[in-house]
């Protein structure tokens, strides 16, 4: 099942992957000419079609039945088509086509207006199409979602033919039956993260303030003091407002010494302990997620507050390095919105034997470092094959982490900013290879992540404002 996003982020990818716009909307235009040749045949057939990607669909679908009783009714007017995928298929259309209000006599309406972008209320003449296909005499078929799908007012259809898979929350009640069609979406579009997964980076809002964009709190260091000051650097990095670093006054000066943003807390004594759980749970109420474990040791009382934490904060949690350490073969989580950040090593520690199956025992997201890198929540199962050779130095882990538990704390869903987290490292691992080559460090990584967002939000924008299938909501 898809949400908008995932659509949207895997058309993007497929893009990539040299499988265009022009092609998915082909072979979804062939999908529904063929549904409809063999419900209805010798039936007469009208495609209303808005001037988005789902209106090119019906396009699409509309050149292609050519031998059958087809019109077209645009909804809006053709000069506002902006997709270069849905000229392209308006532009084969010999059918007769007409405006609203449509006034001829068909025996099948085929919705094609506003496909998994739309969002809020319906507006004029959207409003008005809605109204006159739920009055229509006849059948009723929605392509992708139908029109006003999951707002107050929408297309009721009988069937809908919807794109590769499920999108979420449709039922028989809203859509009717649902009949998925291929049409011919690369697997690695899914299977493997890509540019189109930069979609799901927040873009702060022109008027946002400090704090909206994101306020992290890491517990860690002490042992190893410059953990935890690469993690909140490549926080800050990532876009992050505010990073919190608690850490024990054994590694303080040290610590802040990485960066003047950073908001220090100091733990009394050598190390964090179970005895500073009430304080570390203070400070995590003005974050909006946290970073357990960079640097932090593995004494009996570290590991006590590494799991006494993993149970009692109630903000989105990622746990790396040593902290892993302290949850041992048997941990299952007692609430929701954790993210696990192993290699290998770590992996075994955690009685993994895929990642996948840690995922589900664990009621966790599974992020597995590695050549491949695998993100799993138990239903779903990514890969991320960005990264170099170089990345084997250390530190790279800690700035995943951060990167991770930044984007959490942009309010990113925990397997999004595994999967988001896992691309952006790994490309920045790439760009700092080709400058430092085999000498390249973890801090030479946080300095290329901009590098990553500034490439990656770029195309976002031209994604959103042409010719995908969809706009995210």
């Amino acid at each position: 099942m898809m949400t908008p996003l995932d659509t949207k982020a895997m058309d993007a990818n497929s893009e990539a992957l040299g499988v265009g716009a022009a092609r998915l909307m082909g072979n979804a235009g062939r999908a529904v000419a063929d549904l409809l040749s063999e419900r209805y045949p010798g039936r007469r057939i009208v495609f209303f079609c808005g001037h988005g990607d789902n209106g090119g669909d019906g396009f699409a679908a509309a050149s292609m039945m050519e031998d059958a009783d087809v019109a077209v009714c645009l909804i809006d007017p053709a000069a506002k088509i902006r997709s270069e995928a849905a000229l392209t298929y308006f532009y084969k259309l010999r059918c007769g086509r007409s405006g609203m209000p449509y006034e001829g006599d068909f025996d099948v309406l085929v919705d094609c207006g506003l496909g998994t972008g739309a969002s809020g209320k319906l507006r004029p003449p959207y409003s008005e199409f809605v109204d006159f296909a739920n009055g229509f005499g006849g059948d009723v078929v929605s392509v992708d979602v139908p029109t006003g799908f999951g707002g107050e007012k929408s297309v009721r259809p009988k069937i809908t033919v919807t794109m590769h898979d499920v999108k979420e929350g449709m039922d028989e009640v809203s859509c009717g039956e649902i009949v998925v069609a291929d049409i011919g979406m690369p697997e690695d579009a899914w299977r493997f993260t890509g540019p189109g997964d930069m979609l799901r980076y927040p873009v702060p809002s022109d008027d946002s303030h400090k704090g909206d964009n994101g306020r992290l709190l890491i517990v860690g260091g002490g042992p190893y003091c410059g953990a935890p000051a690469l993690s909140g650097l490549a926080a800050l990095r990532c876009g992050v407002d505010t990073v919190t670093i608690a850490t024990p006054e054994s590694g303080y000066g040290e610590t802040a010494s990485f960066s003047p943003v950073f908001v220090m807390k100091r733990l009394k004594g050598e190390a964090a302990t179970d005895a500073h759980l009430d304080e570390v749970l203070g400070y995590a109420e003005g974050c909006d997620a946290v970073l357990v474990g960079p640097g932090i040791g593995r004494g009996e009382g570290t590991q006590r507050l590494v799991r006494a934490l993993c149970d009692g904060l109630d903000r989105p949690t990622v746990v790396d390095a040593d902290g892993l350490f302290a949850l041992g073969d048997s941990f299952a989580a007692k609430r929701g919105g954790l993210v696990l950040t192993p290699h290998r090593g770590e992996f075994a520690g955690l009685g993994g034997r895929d990642a996948e199956s840690l995922a589900r025992r664990t009621g966790c997201t599974v992020l597995l470092k590695g050549r491949e890198d695998v993100i799993s929540d138990g239903k779903r199962t990514r890969r991320n094959r960005t990264g170099c050779a170089g990345m084997t130095g250390a530190g790279t882990g800690d700035v995943l982490a951060g990167i991770v538990a930044g984007l959490m704390a942009k309010g990113v869903p925990p397997f999004d900013a595994a999967c988001l987290g896992a691309y952006i490292s790994g490309k920045a691992g790439e760009y700092a290879f080709g400058k430092r080559s085999y000498g390249m460090t973890a801090t030479d990584v946080v300095e290329r992540i901009p590098k990553v967002l500034r490439k990656g939000l770029s195309e976002r924008r031209r994604w959103i404002s042409s010719p995908c299938r969809v706009s995210p909501r």
